[in-house]
């Protein structure tokens, strides 16, 4: 691959209505994760379910990030219960990330899943969600203060242990670290062949690879997007995945 090219890298969107119209977007912080973090460049992949050809899209890219969200992933997805009321939902977004996280990762493409992504991620490979973690005994505060300005928001909020050995480890060099936590959600039951990267101090998941993966699959609870150039630690998660999304790129033109 040529040194001016870049690793083509989709990100997925979400699905919300400005005014009286649709619109497929998705935030800056995870475009500038791309171009800064990863060195790709970004390519926004719209939620319209089984509209997408899926085997076209990864014929052309070089790797795939799904994002964060407002909205959660539908329980029926894993045979949750009913969410409480005023939980946001997108459907769509559901009908589009939940197949193609598997399509993706079967095929060898690399991902990354953040917050929302990662645990989409989960229920994709069969895991199942705790809704509501903050009416749970045992557990931290994992919610951000929104009330505060977005700096504090985003700012360190507890400590992760980083299992050794792992691929979290590997690309770190870390055995823990400070991360950000801005989630209602998370892992309850993890899916079989996803391997526990990380934790937070009350024992929830906060990260996992996808063990039978042939290329780079990770998946985090926190917001390593945020500018990403400011923190070793969250730089090296999305330099590891530039990196596989560059030598996938360098394969496909030989």
């Amino acid at each position: 691959m040529s040194a001016e090219l870049k690793p083509l890298i989709g990100i997925s969107c979400c699905t919300d209505k400005t005014g009286l119209h649709p619109f497929h977007i998705v935030g800056e912080k995870y475009i500038l994760g791309v171009v800064n973090g990863a060195g790709g460049l970004p390519l926004l992949i719209p939620a319209l379910g089984d509209r997408l050809d899926v085997d076209q899209l990864l014929d052309s890219l070089h790797g795939l990030m799904f994002t964060g969200s407002p909205s959660n992933v539908e329980p029926h997805h894993y045979g949750g219960s009913a969410s409480a009321e005023g939980t946001r939902h997108d459907a769509q977004r559901d009908a589009t990330t939940l197949p193609l996280i598997k399509t993706a990762i079967e095929r060898g493409v690399p991902v990354l899943g953040l917050c929302r992504g990662f645990q989409e991620m989960n229920v994709a490979f069969g895991g199942t969600l705790h809704q509501r973690l903050h009416e749970l005994e045992g557990y931290i505060e994992h919610r951000e203060d929104k009330t505060q300005p977005v700096d504090v928001q985003y700012g360190l909020a507890h400590e992760v242990h980083i299992e050794p050995g792992g691929l979290l480890y590997e690309l770190s060099g870390c055995s823990s670290a400070r991360v950000n936590s801005l989630h209602t959600q998370g892992i309850d039951r993890l899916a079989p062949g996803l391997q526990p990267e990380a934790t937070a101090p009350d024992g929830l998941i906060e990260a996992f690879s996808v063990t039978h993966a042939p290329n780079f699959a990770l998946g985090v609870q926190w917001h390593p997007e945020w500018k990403v150039e400011t923190s070793t630690f969250y730089l090296s998660i999305f330099k590891a995945f530039g990196n596989a999304c560059r030598a996938r790129a360098a394969q496909r033109i030989l």
